[in-house]
């Protein structure tokens, strides 16, 4: 992966419904050149989808919340993985630290929360959770290709 490929990564993780064209003018490339890359960036699984980024206060789930949940024993285990077919759970991650994994939850209220909450403690392998209810976020994006200039000159 080069500078190209690390800008162009970049431009569409601000907007994905930028034509070839309009990438090719702010990286220096032809249409179809930015078109080539694209396509075996895809192929290569930089690029995993193009999807609609919702605003959670705007489908009514204002409430944004990490849950820490503590497990017997370690690790994804089947049971505790059933809990990312609830529409509010937009991340699990199995972490180090004091916890064993972290939930990134969106909910309509503090008592759909609760309820979930509820929901996570009845999950077989629940030995208790912490909740962290966001009061403001200030920046919240997906993950960049592009490095800082330093990392550049190390990598490149």
């Amino acid at each position: 992966m080069d500078a190209f490929d690390r800008r162009i990564l970049g431009l569409l993780a601000e907007d994905a419904e930028q034509s070839f064209a309009e990438l090719g003018r702010k990286v220096g490339l032809s249409a179809p050149a930015v078109h080539d890359r694209v396509k075996r960036l895809k192929h290569q699984g930089r690029i995993r989808a193009k999807v609609a980024v919702l605003g959670g206060a705007a489908v009514g789930k204002p409430l944004l919340a990490f849950v820490h949940i503590d497990t017997i024993g370690w690790g994804p285990k089947d049971a505790l993985m059933v809990l990312g077919k609830l529409p509010e759970v937009e991340e699990i991650h199995s972490v180090t630290g004091d916890t064993c994994m972290v939930m990134k939850v969106r909910c309509a209220s503090s008592r759909a929360l609760e309820g979930l909450l509820e929901r996570v403690y009845a999950t077989e392998g629940v030995r208790g959770t912490r909740s962290y209810v966001v009061l403001s976020t200030y920046l919240e994006r997906t993950p960049r290709a592009e490095l800082t200039a330093e990392l550049e000159r190390r990598v490149g």
